[in-house]
């Protein structure tokens, strides 16, 4: 590809563009992960991030990808050939389906249809199934980077606790935390996993596990051996600000910026920001006459959308030519969706502006392509915005 002028519209759903002032941190020169200044910044870190989950517990940070996260909350809980209950939301929780399987963890997989989120009712009857509570956890996917669906985390929670069974609750908000309301201690959730490349507008390379008290006391007993994802001897250092192992250091430095410029904007603004761009986004992709892969308006997410093209036409080679038209990145379909649905992201450091140019470049590529649609669709997103005021204009 020859040289493309102008900025690049990173538009995926993960990883998001990382804003300025969290480059400038992680530029900065590399400090001793030993010494006095390190201490304070991690003591910084792993104090902010709770804010973050919600949460008064511990906060693991690992340098890893979620995927890394997945595994440190499977193996730190579990042991080899404990059942856990997982629900099919789409790709992601197919993958860490997988990831239980290859460990010797037996995963049910309630099956799903990459449209909708957890069904909290198909958990509650299977627990009360359970009678001899062999089924150790129930691990959920609370928002579908493949689908674009947000499931009801809370609503999990009451399952368990009405159908009286003991299982910890796992939940995967690597495409929700910092993007959408998510209450780690509120809703009961025992191990959360997120990353540091979505809604906390960093690259990737950092992983988090937030833990309850109860999942603490279940890794007592949990029989994987483990020994760089293990959770006390973090703990045990991190209570100092240091970690057992070289952290990313230059990343963290970064995290330290992010949660503060979070906390600046305020957690619920930034959560009303995603909301809006969201919906915006909807809008426009209803007004081209779309089909929203989320089939549940109550389950839309508001860090991205999944659009469905008509049949007959190529999703990826729609995103082909926006990325070299316009210089602009779409998320793929996966799984069973490629080549079928294309994603919007709308997660991170952004504005109205940039929501508007992205989805310019998205219906100039509809034109282009030849692929039907009603015009106008901008239109639709930009009465939107323009109604409802943004940072600047309201409460």
């Amino acid at each position: 590809m020859t040289y493309q002028p102008g900025r690049h519209f990173l538009q995926i759903p993960g990883p998001t563009n990382t804003p300025l002032p969290v480059l400038a941190a992680i530029a900065k020169p590399t400090i001793d992960h030993r010494g006095p200044e390190f201490a304070k910044l991690g003591c910084e870190v792993l104090s902010g991030i709770r804010t973050i989950f919600k949460t008064g517990n511990p906060v693991i940070i690992y340098p890893a990808s979620g995927t890394g996260a997945w595994e440190a909350a499977l193996v730190n809980t579990l042991s080899p050939g404990d059942k856990v209950l997982m629900f099919e939301t789409g790709w992601f929780s197919t993958l860490w389906s997988r990831m239980a399987k290859r460990l010797g963890i037996e995963a049910e997989f309630i099956a799903g249809d990459w449209r909708s989120g957890v069904d909290a009712g198909a958990i509650e009857a299977r627990l009360r199934d359970d009678k001899e509570h062999t089924i150790k956890a129930v691990a959920v996917v609370h928002n579908e980077t493949s689908t674009g669906v947000t499931s009801d985390i809370a609503a999990v929670r009451r399952a368990i606790d009405d159908a009286g069974h003991p299982a910890l609750l796992l939940v995967d908000t690597i495409s929700s935390l910092g993007s959408i309301d998510y209450r780690h201690d509120e809703w009961g959730a025992d191990v959360t996993v997120g990353g540091s490349q979505k809604g906390l507008m960093l690259p990737p390379g950092l992983a988090f596990n937030a833990v309850s008290q109860k999942a603490l006391k279940a890794g007592k007993g949990a029989g994987f051996p483990r020994s760089f994802w293990d959770w006390e001897e973090m703990i045990a250092i991190n209570d100092k600000g240091f970690f057992p192992y070289t952290p990313s250091t230059n990343l963290l430095q970064g995290l330290k910026v992010a949660i503060d410029m979070l906390h600046e904007e305020g957690l619920e603004n930034v959560f009303a920001r995603h909301d809006r761009a969201a919906e915006a986004t909807r809008r426009c992709v209803r007004h081209w006459g779309f089909e929203i892969q989320c089939a549940n308006p109550a389950e839309y997410s508001s860090a991205l959308t999944a659009v469905r093209l008509p049949e007959g036409h190529s999703a990826d080679n729609l995103r082909a030519d926006i990325l070299g038209r316009s210089n602009m990145s779409l998320g793929n379909g996966l799984g069973p969706l490629a080549d079928k649905v294309f994603r919007i992201g709308h997660l991170g450091d952004f504005h109205d502006l940039m929501v508007m140019g992205t989805l310019s470049g998205v219906e100039m590529g509809l034109r282009a392509c030849g692929i039907p649609h009603q015009s106008g669709g901008l239109d639709a997103a930009l009465r939107y915005l323009s109604g409802n005021a943004g940072p600047a204009g309201s409460a």
